[in-house]
């Protein structure tokens, strides 16, 4: 009679694969069947996925996008996701533009005014309306920024760093060590990746080699690479968490679902502890690396009749 006996059941976490050997025992030899199952890494959702559905164009426009509220559901299988998330207001959706791009060559830069400042409902900050040219689009504006300003972008790296005014983006190699950016790219190129929320800055803290070292907010150290871009100053509404919402209906219209009965907050029972800072993380290239293959073969053992 034949039966199935499975034997080993291992989790790599190189590879996020599973090594499953089975042994089939039958009246003769003893028949060894070593499978490989690779899975697939299941990453976190992006902020605001199910959320919100904004209906992109093809090309740029500073027009307000419409907007497919999804109610925290997941916008292909439509199944409740996040139960916080529902109703609110109607909006619209501003396109920002996060590449900041000038001449890479030494000479003037470019120049761009600010034409108007408005609140988003979508985000934390205020936008900001530039215009340079025939060209038009909207960034996130800074601290003191106001209509009828001149901000200028350049990605020329001098030899003496320059003092840059507030709202002018340059890279993190051509800047002060000391210096407050926020819109800060992780690779050259990408757009503004951190410091997006309101009143949030980092600090340019050292030079590492070929690599500048900036403060975030959370205090973590992180080397970039010299041609990041990054915008001088601060987020501008630097007030909007100490604003209180004051009443229910006004959760209610940010989409906001009150919580569950059952949920209790830690209180000061649970402790603290204090936790020596972390390491500086080091950004050095855009292409991720390709988990190893691990390929197996059947094989075959014989066992005497004794054995069995």
């Amino acid at each position: 009679m034949a039966f199935l006996l499975r034997s080993l059941s291992v989790k790599t976490a190189l590879t996020s694969s599973f090594i499953i050997c089975d042994s089939l025992k039958l009246n003769g030899p003893c028949l060894s069947i070593v499978k490989f199952y690779k899975l697939k890494q299941i990453l976190p959702p992006k902020s605001g996925k199910f959320v919100r559905k904004v209906h992109y164009p093809e090309e740029y426009t500073v027009k307000p996008l419409d907007v497919t509220r999804l109610g925290g559901r997941d916008p292909e299988t439509g199944r409740k996701v996040v139960n916080r998330v529902g109703g609110g207001l109607k909006y619209k959706y501003h396109w920002i533009d996060f590449k900041r791009v000038g001449p890479k060559e030494d000479g003037p830069p470019l120049e761009e005014q600010v034409m108007l400042i408005e609140d988003a409902f979508e985000r934390t900050a205020k936008i900001a309306l530039v215009a340079s040219g025939d060209r038009m689009k909207w960034i996130i504006a800074s601290e003191n920024m106001k209509p009828g300003d001149i901000i200028r972008t350049s990605q020329f790296i001098p030899v003496n760093p320059i003092c840059a005014n507030e709202g002018d983006a340059y890279p993190l190699g051509a800047l002060q060590i000391g210096t407050l950016v926020h819109s800060i790219e992780k690779f050259p190129g990408t757009g503004g990746f951190y410091c997006h929320s309101a009143g949030t800055c980092a600090k340019i803290s050292k030079c590492i080699g070929d690599k500048v070292v900036i403060v975030l907010p959370s205090k973590d150290e992180i080397a970039l690479p010299r041609e990041s871009m990054a915008v001088v100053g601060r987020v501008s509404n630097p007030d909007h968490f100490n604003i209180p919402i004051g009443s229910a209906q006004r959760s209610r219209e940010l989409g906001i679902r009150p919580k569950s009965g059952l949920w209790h907050k830690k209180d000061g029972r649970f402790g603290r502890k204090i936790h020596p800072p972390k390491p500086i993380k080091f950004v050095t290239s855009l292409k991720e690396e390709k988990p190893e293959e691990l390929q197996l073969t059947l094989y075959m053992k014989r066992k005497s009749f004794l054995q069995i």
